[in-house]
């Protein structure tokens, strides 16, 4: 235990280029799939869940429970959803979330330091508490989410508020976790890089007794990462991540299910803040060089504890009540190196501290779901409540500023732990909100969606209470039974906290809330005897009293860097389109693009001097695909491309990333061992060693990868 953690406890604790990606993101559409044969499926007032190897369409999927709370098809949906699923990211090897996420070309990454990553989607970055769910209930998302959980995560595209409350204009991730299923089955895998880093996986589950009526899920980790950037002193960034989940589910009557779930993350790492940029956008010392010191880490341990319950009252109506306990703590020695466009010649400046952060997200819903009919109208009804317990503490021990030489490190300094002038920082809040929601069938053509939803944000102590009326209505025609078009709006709702950045001018400053208004029209259609589903959505949103960090023109050496401001409005408009599911017999996809005109609008006189400018990685043009195919019963091969437009790499404009596009590609032979699956991959990621820059600012850049070679081996039992 380190000195840090100890006096925390012990205070009573924190062009061409475009055009191949898009042509080949549209061009499944025209291949004609052979007819399927369909498969009935029993149906029981409690859901069984049977997995009998690979589905008949592993890239696509019906519905997804956070879009409506509740797992309504996703053509009766009235809003652009996205839903990924599992068997797709385990084909790209991925490891984590930003690796999920290239499926969906609305979501760009930002920056990933302090080992976390941020995400935007339609351009608004979404907040580490707010913009992510985990099964419909809000997370504390400030680390690398351990996928090895999900089955599949969805891509919820505009305001969500009405349902969630805290929710940001670009949408929210939800992650669906893996449940138990009644037959046992075990799955065991393994995977490395050239780097030398190593994965190791065990998925197993089953019914513990002999009437099924107790089952569960477990999934253990251990994966050690070898980064390829060096420290100025030649050693490289190191990774050591342990996970363990279980979900216990147990058939009280054939009419109550009650859910346990538990998950422990231990995840400690080297600090890479990322790459500087100069002002031409260049990268300062090259792509390999990390300017955090060695000894510099991050070491987060983050334990979640929920349970959930579903009673079936009747055939048509049934409640959903569920509860999460979410403890998360995190210590980071932070060199904290301050930018310099010179420190190639002249050196640079860290600053070092050492910070432990306990944050505790509590949150509980309860939801009653319904059909009814009233008159020739079906209802499918939501009437329901959540609440969020939020609670912060940090304590923060600041080291003297230390030069640093051109190519060279400083020893770890060995802060003062009882030289604490600032004490322990507490903040706390409650979040409640109520809704309801009716999606109408008027016939077989029309659909209309109305629902409202009250908020209300208690801070304890300073007064600063956040109030909030979000509606939501939509409506969707059906022209045929394939097809459908919608249209809705919507309104987000977005609580900003405090200015948490010691180096700003409004460091502690408590941010009033966000509000944003969506107009979306979209439509949906599955073609091919419905084995492959085509979107397209245009949508415009407006944020008003925008939350802007800038640099300080003239910084203060060892004082203020940045300056945090709310005013004026941010303005994104733009269409998406998407193809996902199988195109052949033996051909899959899952492909889209998006185009993006972002902007800030402010009054003026009121930093009017960002009137008109790009918000920081918010690329104009985006498309992605990836497939794959069938050669044999026991041979896949896939293939895939990433497009990703110019962006801005700071809010003046003034220095901008290149667009680029990445090719990777993979293979996988299945082969019988003694009665059990066993599958061998290759996949190599940047096929052809493309230079360019990721997510982040001209401060904390994500240097991308050359060409990456990746080896798995699974076995099934």
């Amino acid at each position: 235990m380190s000195s840090m953690t100890r006096v925390f406890k012990n205070r009573i604790f924190n062009y061409s280029s475009i055009s191949v990606a898009i042509l080949s993101a549209l061009s499944a559409t025209s291949v004609t799939a052979e007819e399927l044969d369909s498969i009935a499926i029993p149906t029981a007032n409690i859901e069984r869940i049977t997995v009998t190897g690979r589905s008949f369409n592993d890239y696509k999927a019906g519905t997804a429970s956070g879009a409506m709370r509740g797992d309504i098809d996703l053509m009766d949906t009235p809003q652009s959803v996205n839903v990924i699923p599992s068997f797709v990211t385990d084909e790209q090897l991925a490891t984590n979330l930003s690796e999920v996420l290239v499926n969906d070309s609305s979501v760009t990454g930002g920056s990933e330091k302090w080992n976390r990553q941020v995400f935007s989607i339609r351009g608004f970055e979404l907040s580490s508490g707010s913009g992510y769910l985990i099964n419909g209930q809000q997370q504390w998302s400030h680390y690398v989410q351990p996928i090895e959980t999900l089955q599949q995560v969805e891509v919820l595209k505009g305001p969500s508020s009405m349902l969630y409350g805290q929710s940001g204009p670009g949408g929210l991730i939800n992650m669906v976790t893996k449940k138990p299923t009644y037959d046992t089955q075990f799955e065991l895998g393994f995977d490395t890089d050239e780097h030398g880093s190593t994965r190791y996986l065990l998925d197993g589950s089953g019914s513990l007794n002999e009437d099924q009526t107790i089952r569960y899920r477990t999934v253990l980790v251990k994966q050690d990462t070898q980064y390829w950037r060096e420290y100025q002193d030649g050693s490289n960034q190191e990774r050591d991540r342990w996970l363990g989940y279980i979900n216990l589910e147990f058939d009280i009557t054939d009419d109550l299910m009650l859910s346990l779930k538990y998950d422990h993350t231990q995840d400690k790492t080297g600090i890479d803040t990322g790459g500087w940029l100069d002002s031409s956008g260049d990268l300062i010392g090259g792509k390999d060089i990390i300017w955090d010191q060695p000894w510099a880490f991050t070491d987060n341990t983050i334990t979640n504890m929920g349970a959930d319950i579903v009673y079936h009252i009747s055939d048509d109506w049934q409640v959903k009540a569920g509860y999460n306990d979410q403890q998360f703590n995190r210590q980071r020695l932070d060199s904290s190196p301050q930018y310099s466009e010179n420190a190639l010649t002249d050196g640079y400046t860290v600053k070092p501290f050492d910070r432990y952060d306990d944050w505790q997200h509590k949150t509980s819903y309860v939801d009653f779901v319904g059909n009814f009919s009233t008159g020739d109208f079906d209802h499918q009804f939501l009437i329901g409540a959540n609440m969020l317990d939020y609670y912060y503490g940090q304590l923060r021990v600041k080291g003297a500023a230390v030069p640093v030489a051109p190519g060279e490190t400083i020893a770890n300094p060995n802060l003062d732990y009882n030289n604490d002038p600032d004490g322990k920082y507490e903040s706390s809040y409650k979040h409640y909100g109520f809704y309801i929601q009716d999606l109408m069938t008027i016939n077989e053509q029309w659909k209309v969606l109305a629902g409202v939803r009250y908020d209300e944000q208690k801070k304890e102590g300073d007064g600063n209470n956040s109030y909030a009326v979000s509606p939501k209505f939509g409506v969707i025609y059906s022209p045929t039974d394939n097809g459908s078009i919608y249209v809705n709006y919507s309104k987000s709702f977005t609580p900003q906290g405090i200015v948490n950045d010691p180096d700003d001018v409004n460091f502690r400053t408590n941010l009033d809330p966000e509000y944003g208004d969506q107009y979306e029209i979209g439509t949906k259609w599955e073609l091919f005897n419905d084995s492959l589903l085509l979107t397209a959505a245009v949508f415009d949103i407006t944020v008003s009293n925008v939350t802007v960090t800038e640099d300080l023109v003239n910084p203060i050496p060892d004082g203020n860097q940045t300056i945090t401001t709310q005013s004026g409005e941010q303005r994104h408009q733009g269409f998406e389109m998407g193809a996902q599911g199988q195109v052949s017999d033996k051909w899959f996809v899952t492909s889209s693009m998006m185009y993006l005109d972002a902007e800030y609008i402010t009054p003026a006189g009121d930093q009017d001097h960002l009137d008109g400018k790009t918000p920081i990685d918010a690329p104009e043009w985006s498309a992605n695909i990836w497939t794959r195919y069938e050669m044999t019963d026991d041979l896949a091969l896939n293939f895939g491309a990433i497009y990703v437009g110019e962006r801005f790499a700071n809010t003046d404009n003034t220095i901008s990333k290149d667009g680029y596009v990445r090719y990777d590609m993979g293979a996988a032979y299945t082969m019988d061992v003694m009665g059990s699956d066993v599958s061998v991959r290759l996949n190599v990621k940047n096929l052809f060693d493309t230079d360019y820059l990721a997510g982040g600012g001209h401060k904390d850049v994500t240097v991308g990868e050359g060409r990456h070679f990746s080896l798995a081996l699974q076995a099934n039992f």
